[in-house]
């Protein structure tokens, strides 16, 4: 969960402002968190409220509605503000971004797949919305129990059926802004797999372009399980996070001690 954090914040300045290089200041004073780190913070808070739909759904609305420019998606924006708890059909990748938590809680691959489900559903029930949140978490759960990247890729690939054959150089040329699970998963799933430690996973995704803080949270949450979060980074990410947040990130971590 800290490493969706930490790809969210970093990424944040280059949103808007693509760039296709991995050399870049890790931290800029522009640098904050956005509705990524809120719905991530938000899910964390479902699940050690019993993981539900409707504990998914009250958290996301809580802190939604206290963090109304986090920057939330138009469809996404709108439910969050309603009274609606319907979902409405959604393929976007804020689903596979804001998972990351379940892969900590459980300790079987058929759970977390059946929360990662679960937790995407609520909102982005379309079958794609659910395939990036599965998708997304199994790979965390993989690399938190130590398997390689090929095996993960391997799992990722058959069970999920995403082309992780692309090189980074190769999809760096054409890779342009996009807000759906399909062409955000498994490009942050790459950008992890060509990874040397942490920090490496997290330029590499920034360097694609597009959806730069939801492709860095994607990959972030993968490769903080793979090589944990440098103890720097890490104290940075969380002294941009206000007392809400960083409350929320505490009493999670308190409550999977040893594993995050």
């Amino acid at each position: 969960m800290l490493g969706a954090i930490v790809g969210d914040i970093i990424g944040s300045v280059y949103e808007w402002n693509n760039i296709k290089t991995k050399d870049f200041p890790l931290f800029s004073p522009k640098c904050t968190f956005t509705d990524d780190t809120v719905m991530t913070l938000a899910i964390a808070e479902g699940l050690m409220n019993g993981g539900s739909a409707a504990a998914f759904i009250q958290a996301m609305k809580k802190y939604g509605r206290k963090y109304p420019n986090a920057g939330y998606g138009g469809r996404f924006g709108s439910w969050l503000f309603s009274e609606d708890i319907q979902p409405y059909n959604s393929w976007g990748n804020g689903s596979a971004m804001r998972v990351s938590s379940v892969a900590w809680v459980f300790d079987s691959l058929s759970e977390v797949e059946q929360y990662a489900g679960n937790s995407a559903a609520v909102t982005h029930n379309h079958p794609e919305g659910i395939k990036g949140a599965q998708a997304t978490a199994a790979a965390i759960f993989l690399a938190r129990k130590g398997k390689t990247k090929d095996e993960i890729k391997t799992y990722v690939e058959s069970k999920y059926g995403y082309d992780l054959s692309r090189t980074l150089d190769e999809i760096r040329v054409n890779y342009h802004f996009n807000e759906s699970c399909q062409e955000t998963v498994p490009e942050a799933i790459t950008a992890f797999l060509e990874s040397v430690d942490f920090e490496d996973a997290i330029r590499n995704a920034i360097s694609l372009g597009g959806d730069s803080d939801t492709l860095a949270a994607i990959t972030g949450s993968i490769a903080e399980a793979a090589y944990t979060v440098p103890e720097e980074i890490k104290e940075k990410a969380l002294s941009i996070l206000d007392e809400c947040l960083l409350n929320i990130y505490r009493r999670f971590s308190e409550r999977i001690p040893g594993k995050i």
